[in-house]
């Protein structure tokens, strides 16, 4: 059995292999992007320093054991939240000004928000060329495995996910994937994902990231590999990610991997739906970052 804490270690970081020929895998913080052996021990004293990490565990989870011991200096027994008092319905409408007679009132917009919530590590197979159509040059890439982890949960990338990609002249690549995440849950739960959205860069750039020889030694910042993200599932666990939106920023590595972090796209009225959900339970709203 772990010690108390471990799972909300392994939950804060992504596994990956850098290479093919590595022996060890390598973990990398959802929080902060720092990389380091996969080492629990050490992946925990990191946590316990990275100032990313304890601020979002400050707002969302306020009873994780890490967060406690990096307060106090000393584990605790984690225990679920206790549950916040519902919020005034005042409260929950704040921003909506005017008055209640049947004057026209005034609505300002909530202001979405972006908040980090999973990273996902997939391999690749080679592509496959379908060949030129009249939109451009066609290919075909399909997904091996992989593993994704972020604030809802964690799992693997069932294999035979694909990606239709289409090639525009100057080397600017749409992408637009289908695959499933499975979770870690027992049952676990399905979730069926889409992407899309586009890579683009300089042309010399695109280049490289054709050539095997040459791709793990692009910059990801000299490119940008940006897509929507969408999820559906039947399972009433996770039902509210079908309501979510999320947009995601991507990297190549390997000559057939590729690592994706997204973000959640956040307005005032999320939180508000997710505590009037009768659908999803206090545990899971919890890991998605909502109170409760």
């Amino acid at each position: 059995m772990g010690r108390i804490g471990d799972g909300d270690i392994h939950a804060a970081y992504v596994e990956f292999r850098a290479k093919e020929s590595d022996k060890c895998l390598s973990a990398q913080c959802i929080y902060c992007q720092s990389i380091r052996a996969k080492n629990t021990s050490r992946q925990r004293a990191h946590l316990l320093e990275c100032p990313a990490y304890l601020n979002a565990m400050k707002e969302h989870n306020p009873d994780n054991p890490i967060l406690h011991e990096a307060v106090n200096g000393t584990p605790t027994q984690h225990t679920p939240a206790k549950a916040h008092k519902k919020r005034d319905l005042d409260t929950m409408v704040n921003g909506f000004q005017g008055s209640t007679s049947s004057a026209p009132q005034s609505f300002p917009i909530p202001k979405p928000q972006l908040e980090r919530d999973f990273q996902m590590s997939v391999q690749l197979n080679p592509k496959i060329s379908v060949g030129p159509g009249i939109w451009g040059q066609r290919n075909w890439v399909s997904f091996v495995s992989g593993h994704w982890n972020g604030r809802f949960g964690k799992g693997t990338v069932v294999p035979g996910g694909q990606d239709s990609q289409l090639i525009a002249p100057d080397l600017s690549t749409h992408i637009d994937a289908n695959y499933l995440l499975q979770t870690h849950d027992h049952p676990p739960a399905f979730i069926a994902v889409k992407m899309d959205g586009w890579r683009v860069g300089p042309r010399d750039v695109l280049e490289k990231l054709e050539d095997p020889s040459q791709i793990d030694e692009v910059d990801p910042k000299t490119y940008s590999f940006r897509v929507n993200v969408h999820m559906e599932t039947g399972d009433a666990r996770y039902l509210i990610l079908n309501t979510g939106m999320w947009v995601a920023s991507g990297v190549r590595r390997g000559t057939e991997g590729m690592f994706v972090q997204a973000w959640y796209l956040v307005a005032s009225t999320d939180r508000m739906l997710c505590q009037s959900s009768t659908t999803l339970s206090a545990s899971s709203k919890a890991q998605l970052g909502f109170n409760v």
